[in-house]
């Protein structure tokens, strides 16, 4: 079966999921009931009752209250911490929703439905606070499983499509940190010999599963803290903090190890390449990398 997925900010997420999730027809439909009560029960304001600045505000953080709801819901997998915010944000929505069209019509005073209809606008924020107490303990365990891949700075802008690694300048500026911070340590760089002839061999698609498959088995093989990146092409680059050159050598012989007992075919191993240098020294970060990318 096809599937089919949704584009931004729904990138990622099945059509047959939403699909069997009514929530936005029936927000919409409550957006538009409460708009036709209050055309129906109330009575118009002259244009000149109309106090703008309420109006835009309110009318403009309703408008703002649903694009955070969109993103939330279309960016996040079901759960409890996405329920908590989807119900935060939703009665939010409806709060400032009536706020604003008590600003265009007068209801009868005997009306208190409205009243009600505008406490979901601190109902919701508890709730939205919940959601974010849970969605930060979520953080937490989601910061330990990504550990050796973005340490202490996270920038999805910097992460590679095939291997979900960080990227070079992410990695100099790692580098660049720990020197500033006093601490000594290593980087090591690996490669796949041979592997431009894979590509043409066997396809881009092979040749991306075979840097995925590889970024996995280095992450295996990688300390506690250590942080690994991908270069360019076949070539990746490691992180060792608080690593002496002995020290990085061994870490190194495993990790090239690792990589040779990795079958990209059956029966297909390609030699592993790789290159040690400690962070200590003048030279920038960027020029560092290009030293380790030019030894064999």
């Amino acid at each position: 079966m096809t599937r089919l997925t949704l584009p931004f900010p729904f990138a990622g997420r099945p059509l047959s999921l939403l699909a069997r999730e009514p929530f936005y027809p029936l927000l919409a439909l409550l957006l538009a009931a409460l708009v036709l009560a209050f055309a129906t029960l109330g009575v118009l304001k002259p244009l000149a009752e109309w106090h703008w600045v309420d109006l835009l505000s309110e009318g403009g953080m309703a408008v703002m209250v649903g694009v955070w709801l969109v993103y939330v819901r279309g960016s996040r997998p079901a759960g409890r911490v996405t329920t908590w915010l989807v119900l935060g944000l939703a009665a939010m929505l409806v709060g400032e929703w009536v706020d604003a069209l008590d600003e265009i019509w007068r209801l009868p005073k005997a009306a208190l439905w409205d009243n009600a209809l505008e406490a979901l606008t601190p109902l919701g924020m508890v709730l939205l606070t919940v959601g974010l107490h849970h969605w930060s303990q979520e953080q937490r365990v989601l910061s330990r499983q990504l550990a050796q891949r973005e340490r202490f700075v996270r920038d999805h802008r910097a992460v590679d499509r095939v291997t979900q690694l960080a990227d070079a300048g992410y990695m100099a500026q790692q580098i660049q940190l720990e020197r500033d911070l006093g601490r000594d340590g290593c980087v090591a760089m690996l490669g796949l010999t041979g592997f431009d002839g894979f590509v043409r061999e066997h396809g881009i698609r092979a040749a991306d599963r075979a840097l995925e498959a590889a970024g996995l088995t280095l992450l295996l093989n990688l300390r506690e803290g250590d942080l690994l990146c991908r270069y360019a092409g076949d070539r990746f680059v490691a992180l060792l903090p608080g690593c002496s050159a002995a020290e990085g050598e061994r870490l190194v012989g495993d990790l090239q190890a690792a990589l040779a007992t990795l079958n990209l075919r059956p029966g297909l191993r390609l030699p592993v390449r790789a290159a040690l240098h400690a962070t200590a020294g003048t030279q920038s970060p960027e020029q560092l990398l290009l030293d380790l990318l030019q030894k064999p």
